[in-house]
């Protein structure tokens, strides 16, 4: 049954590629967004920031970025955006950047976003978005649409913490 599933997965997920002319891949292990040519080849490379807490995202309120196959679900404006970290600053305007990519991943409120904490690219800081510079992002979402292909994938270290959770 397994072997099925993953099977109808592979060929949904190519067939949703090759419906667009790129698709990406998000890497946990090297914190990098790729955005790839239907052959393959590497169009744009960007740092990223994800969940603070490592393994796979199992439950809202986790603070885990989750693995796998997704797909842009929408694209929103959240210039005028607003968030509370529970830092104690209060209410950070354009937290979120410029734009806002609604990633399809059966959680709400997932996407990848731009920031008002750039020095945090690279680092495991986020509620599980992935989070660009606000210039990445700029760059980003002119060749981003809706039904894109988005693929996360985990670390060793997001791997490990899955295992020790069994």
């Amino acid at each position: 049954m397994k072997k099925i599933f993953v099977s109808i997965l592979t060929i949904m997920t190519v067939n949703s590629i090759f419906a667009q002319d790129s698709f990406i891949i998000i890497s946990k292990q090297d914190m990098k967004l790729r955005r790839y040519d239907l052959t393959g080849n590497l169009i744009e490379e960007y740092p990223v920031a994800c969940g603070r807490n490592y393994g796979n995202k199992k439950k809202r309120g986790d603070n885990k970025t989750p693995e796998g196959v997704f797909t842009v679900q929408q694209i929103q404006n959240s210039s005028a955006w607003m968030h509370d970290f529970g830092d104690g600053k209060g209410q950070i305007k354009n937290a979120y950047g410029p734009y806002f990519i609604r990633l399809k991943t059966g959680f709400q409120g997932i996407g990848i976003h731009g920031t008002h904490d750039p020095e945090s690219m690279g680092k495991r800081a986020t509620e599980g978005c992935i989070r660009l510079k606000n210039e990445d992002l700029l760059k980003l979402v002119k060749n981003i649409k809706t039904s894109m292909v988005v693929i996360i994938t985990s670390s060793l270290k997001d791997a490990l913490a899955d295992d020790k959770a069994k």
